[in-house]
């Protein structure tokens, strides 16, 4: 019998006003409520009471391989805490205010490499490891800039075929590997994540199958739709082919190759982990890797260094100047990329902000960003020095009233750090 079954038996009605402080004292502590973490195969249709559990346990639903730090952690000093307000709504409202209304459960702002603000809801905390959903295709294609600067991958020009060969005889034939890069490859592909027969669909189904290879051979199947370079589609399975170069370039796996390229030298707090395809597979380019908000800090904050760690070049000259523009008059360029008024354009797997006139409130200036489906963000402001970081647990995929909250947000964040 547990002590609180015999406080609430033993005690008669007349008694329990006075002995109600004794029982509660001596009674066992409740237990801790076990997580909630969904089914992988409802994994775009969680219930929002799964969805925080979910995300920061991914290793218990799908395969994955570590990304190995180093022994050394390289320290993220703090600041005074940057208060922000920000208008909504005709409303003006703080931190508390965004985070609840965006069901944000991380949120990390580093200016001048020093940490101003730090958040955490939802039971995450320092040591807890979200997933980045797209977020990692932009780390992805940091790793194919990695593989640039040792001369694993010879030019992005060159044809994606030449380091994969099995995509020959396809709708890749005469891709580049900078097309795909830029989501311009041409290739027919639909992303719509909730629809059980898209494209996307099919390539999470065929992960969950176990299957090794199968993402590459459902690749090599698509059709083309456009001649390349000329039109963008956003493809998930597309940004999964970085991973595939990768592997093919380097003889590593992209984990092992972001561990030792970037992981390890940039000291890291904590490993990560990365979903793969299949069993000891390959991992999923564009989507599950895991990592710990401030490292996901450090990550931007290399971005932000240019690509060098301690001294030594990790991306080419002049890579990230590349990646994160659009040539002037492209079809990549903000507010070009769909039909509509939606102000972003697309550089190497990284969102751009519109500069100038269009520019977004207090986001001109080359900005750029990594984004992730439910809220995920990381975005850099070189101009002005800072980072931040957003794990959410929107109810749906893709919802534009929170993607524009939350740059009205950050452009706060940014205009109270000045």
């Amino acid at each position: 019998m547990t002590t609180v079954q015999y406080c609430r038996s033993a005690i008669l009605p007349t008694a329990i006003a006075l002995l109600l402080s004794a029982c509660t004292s001596s009674q066992t502590p409740p237990a801790e409520k076990p997580e909630r973490i969904g089914r992988a195969q409802d994994f775009y249709e969680l219930p929002q009471a799964y969805q925080a559990g979910t995300y920061r346990h991914m290793d218990e639903l799908f395969f994955t391989r570590t990304v190995h730090r180093g022994p050394q952690v390289s320290p993220l000093p703090t600041r005074s805490e940057v208060a922000v307000q920000y208008e909504v709504d005709g409303q003006r409202l703080d931190v508390d205010a965004f985070m609840k209304r965006n069901q944000v459960s991380g949120l990390l702002i580093i200016k001048d490499g020093k940490v101003a603000l730090e958040k955490y809801a939802m039971g995450n905390d320092a040591n807890t490891r979200w997933t980045s959903f797209s977020v990692v295709k932009s780390i992805s294609s940091t790793l194919v800039g990695a593989a640039v600067q040792q001369g694993k991958i010879a030019s992005v020009n060159d044809p994606l075929t030449r380091y994969l060969p099995q995509l020959k005889g396809g709708a890749y034939d005469g891709v580049s590997v900078e097309q795909v890069l830029q989501m311009s490859s041409g290739v027919s592909w639909d992303e719509t994540y909730r629809d059980p027969k898209s494209d996307r669909r099919r390539m999470f189904e065929l992960q969950l199958a176990n299957n090794p290879g199968a993402l590459l051979k459902q690749m090599a199947n698509l059709k083309p739709a456009h001649k390349p370079g000329t039109a963008f589609n956003y493809s998930t399975g597309e940004s999964h082919l970085q991973s595939e170069l990768i592997h093919a370039a380097t003889g590593m796996t992209a984990s092992d190759y972001l561990s030792e390229r970037i992981w390890a030298r940039l000291g890291m707090e904590r490993d990560a982990f990365w979903q793969l395809d299949s069993r000891a597979g390959q991992e999923i380019g564009s989507s599950g890797l895991s990592a710990t908000l401030r490292d996901y800090g450090r990550f931007g904050q290399f971005i932000l260094d240019d690509g060098v760690i301690n001294g030594e070049r990790i991306l080419p000259a002049g890579w990230l100047q590349r990646a994160t523009r659009a040539t002037p008059g492209s079809h990549l360029e903000p507010g070009k990329l769909y039909d509509g008024e939606y102000a972003l354009g697309y550089g190497y797997q990284w969102w751009l902000f519109p500069t100038g006139a269009a520019a977004l409130p207090n986001h001109d200036g080359g900005v750029f960003e990594a984004q992730g489906i439910f809220g995920q963000f990381l975005y850099i402001n070189p101009a002005e020095k800072v980072i931040a970081v957003v794990w959410s647990t929107w109810p749906k995929p893709e919802m534009d009233e929170r993607e524009m909250e939350t740059y009205a947000f950050i452009g706060a964040a940014v205009n109270a750090l000045r």
